[in-house]
């Protein structure tokens, strides 16, 4: 199918077959699939309808227009048989909508949402318009969201922006007409996302650097902080505490597992679901890094903080506090798993599973290299040093968090979204461009400077009495 939509889009050169460029996309894919079914008799239609209705394992095994876009007779007969395989296509090329029906996510549906969604707004419906305005990202974009970032993370972020201002603008009170530009705008921007997405668009150095990019980046976060836990406790000679931290990432990574197991297997995972997910667990980890950075400040420079961790952290330990690092070591990892399995669902649906494997597989040697460094570089500072480090670093990701959790609950529709100029998409740093993300970053650097301020406060109070006690 997807050589005819190549000739359809192309032409061929010297003969009456003329380009169809100038065609709307999804017209040209309709006319690829009108030319594909003349492969195929009535009578064969009639009976793959009936295959197709009666047997779930064929619709398990072409679960999406991308996968019978790539699907040949051929390569279906060897799987399946050639009496079932000619007749199933027969009918789905001249029905291809029963696969865009049965995935939520494609732009298919996010193009027939964001039109209900201005048709509703010229009905002066403006809560049904916001509805559909978010059930066309969370349900047609949202889902292909991981292929397209691995493809074209570039393209993914002007989408999602401007699928945010298209929300905004009906909170804002547009006008129907203003509406439907904008939808014009991300019908264009879809059109680059369907060339990205279309099969011949991946190839083994994009599978590679997908798959390795994705781990690197969503496993970085965790690793400082779960790093930066298991360093102190070190550094606190807490050892027999490692084993609830230990037990957190661990736990973390085979409640991944599950959660794979469950979504591939079971029920799946919606669009609103993934971004709670995130969002709730960022801002989590936020608040107690926030606490956790501040308390280190604090002892950056404590004469006595031997005798606070022998005293106090042993009570602490004893007293359920243990089980407080198994939760956050838990939580921040489950988090980088949970976003990491989807966009390696999306990565494996292409079928360069060996290249996938080797970028993953590069991603955890150099993940594996930094947190050796971290942990042997940290043995040798002195405890105020680290101390001092430990907390700029919690300091940061606090930030980053923040911006992230907020960023996901705008996604998800909990929070409303107000864009803000000039202001750079960077999500490696939770930076968004939108006023809520902005204020929940600079919030938490407020309370991270009115802390670290009071640990200065504090320290020089106790600096002061203890030069006039010397004086006496």
């Amino acid at each position: 199918m997807f050589a005819l939509y190549q000739v359809v889009t192309q032409g061929i050169d010297g003969t009456a077959m003329q380009s169809f460029a100038d065609l709307p996309n999804d017209q040209r894919w309709a006319l690829a699939f009108r030319a594909g079914s003349f492969a195929f008799t009535d009578a064969q239609a009639r009976e793959g309808e009936r295959l197709w209705k009666s047997d779930p394992t064929l619709r398990r095994r072409i679960p999406d227009l991308k996968t019978l876009v790539a699907l040949t007779p051929a390569a279906l007969g060897a799987a399946i048989g050639d009496a079932k395989a000619d007749p199933v296509l027969a009918f789905l090329r001249r029905h291809p909508e029963q696969v865009i029906q049965q995935a939520p996510g494609s732009l298919a549906v996010a193009r027939a949402k964001l039109a209900e969604s201005v048709a509703a707004a010229r009905r002066g419906d403006a809560r049904m318009a916001k509805e559909l305005a978010l059930s066309a990202y969370l349900d047609g974009f949202e889902p292909i969201e991981p292929t397209l970032t691995a493809r074209d993370a570039t393209l993914m972020g002007r989408i999602e922006g401007a699928m945010g201002e298209f929300r905004a603008s009906i909170d804002r009170g547009a006008s129907p007409d203003d509406l439907a530009e904008k939808v014009a705008v991300l019908g264009g921007l879809f059109d680059d996302a369907e060339a990205a997405l279309a099969p011949d668009a991946a190839t083994e150095a994009s599978t590679f650097l997908g798959a390795f990019t994705i781990l690197l980046r969503e496993g970085l976060e965790a690793l400082l902080i779960v790093v930066a836990m298991i360093a102190f406790l070190r550094k606190a000679e807490r050892g027999e505490a490692l084993r609830y931290v230990h037990g957190g990432w661990v736990s973390a990574i085979i409640a991944g597992g599950i959660t794979w197991a469950v979504a591939t297997y079971a029920i799946g995972i919606s669009g609103a679901s993934r971004e709670l997910t995130e969002g709730f667990g960022s801002l989590f980890a936020a608040v107690v890094l926030l606490s956790v950075g501040i308390w280190m400040h604090g002892k950056a420079q404590a004469d006595q903080w031997q005798r606070y961790i022998r005293e106090k952290m042993s009570r602490a330990l004893s007293g359920g506090s243990g089980w407080f690092l198994f939760g956050l070591a838990f939580v921040v990892v489950y988090r980088e798993v949970f976003e990491t399995i989807l966009f390696y669902a999306a990565l494996s649906a292409q079928g360069d599973n060996g290249m996938l494997l080797a970028g993953a597989g590069s991603a955890i040697g150099l993940l594996s290299l930094i947190a050796w460094a971290m942990l042997r570089y940290s043995r040798k500072l002195p405890i105020a040093q680290f101390f001092r480090y430990s907390s700029w670093l919690m300091a940061v990701l606090t930030v980053v968090l923040a911006g992230k959790g907020v960023a996901a609950l705008q996604e998800a529709g909990l929070i409303n979204i107000a864009p803000l100029a000039d202001v750079p998409r960077l999500s490696m740093l939770g930076v968004f461009p939108t006023w809520q993300s902005v204020l929940a970053q600079l919030l938490m650097a407020v309370a991270i400077a009115v802390g670290f301020a009071w640990n200065g406060r504090d320290r020089s109070r106790s600096g002061s009495g203890s030069v006039t006690l010397g004086s006496n």
